[in-house]
């Protein structure tokens, strides 16, 4: 297994793995992305002159279309919600502008559907709160020609931020178990609600 760091008395050996989880959970996927990226480009380089000798310019041309759009279509088969968890949604939202949007030498097609796999993870729960706001914003505006369905979904949201903002005030999540007592009776008043109607 290759170290990210050569063995020393004087230092630590990292596996890649390890290194890689490192860099991904403290926010620095731009560098894990580029390291992937040089890794990928070695690893074909060295095979590139016996590759391009056997196939001509336009078959090297499909090939790496086919590549790319294998690349694509195994996103399809990916769960970008699999990795949410509920802390995702509490930490602050991004800004809108170049958090958001990002920079153009930000952008690039992923070198391996790995790497793309791993860009969506990142790009979920990184922009969550993000994607919840547009998510509602649309299903707003679908709402627009039902007006009580969209009295009720502002006042649920309304009523979401108000016992958010009592749970941070009266600290609730320092008391776990009244906080799922609290979760169990809303559940119970919401299905009694349902049953009556």
């Amino acid at each position: 297994m290759p170290m990210a760091f050569s063995s020393n008395p004087l230092s630590l050996s990292v596996p890649d793995a390890a290194f890689e989880t490192w860099l991904r959970d403290t926010g620095y996927l731009e560098v894990v992305d580029r390291r992937t990226s040089d890794l990928h480009r070695l690893s074909s380089g060295g095979d590139s002159s016996s590759t391009t000798a056997s196939i001509p310019s336009n078959s090297f041309f499909f090939v790496s279309i086919l590549s790319h759009l294998g690349t694509l279509l195994s996103l399809f088969t990916l769960n970008p919600f699999s990795k949410l968890t509920s802390d995702d949604f509490s930490g602050p939202t991004p800004s809108w502008t170049l958090a958001f949007v990002g920079f153009c030498d930000s952008y690039s097609f992923p070198s391996s559907s790995s790497q793309a796999r791993l860009r969506v993870h990142e790009n979920v729960k990184r922009y969550a709160r993000n994607y919840a706001t547009l998510f509602i914003i649309c299903f707003a505006c679908s709402l627009y020609q039902m007006p009580i369905a969209l009295v009720g979904l502002i006042s649920s949201l309304a009523l979401w931020d108000v016992l958010r903002f009592c749970s941070d005030k009266w600290r609730v999540d320092r008391y776990p178990v009244v906080r799922q007592a609290l979760i169990h009776t809303v559940q119970c008043a919401h299905s009694n609600f349902k049953a009556n109607n």
